[in-house]
């Protein structure tokens, strides 16, 4: 069991999740490329994904959402 003087990483003690603080270092790092490889890194930036409602026990046909800058 860690003592509650254990040192926590310094994105949990600033109040962010790993994911986020994963997506801030993927950003800086995409905007620090040269070309040609900014316009490779930015195209594999978006992201696709399907989102299902349920109602009454059964899935309602799924919608396509993306999640990117351009949208």
């Amino acid at each position: 069991m860690a003592s509650s003087g254990a040192a926590v990483p310094f994105w949990r003690a600033a109040g962010m999740t790993y994911i986020t603080y994963s997506n801030i270092c993927s950003s800086l790092v995409r905007s620090c490329l040269k070309e040609p490889y900014k316009s490779e890194a930015a195209s594999r930036e978006k992201v696709h994904f399907a989102v299902t409602k349920w109602a009454d026990g059964k899935p309602e046909k799924p919608s396509i959402r993306s999640d990117s800058s351009e949208d």
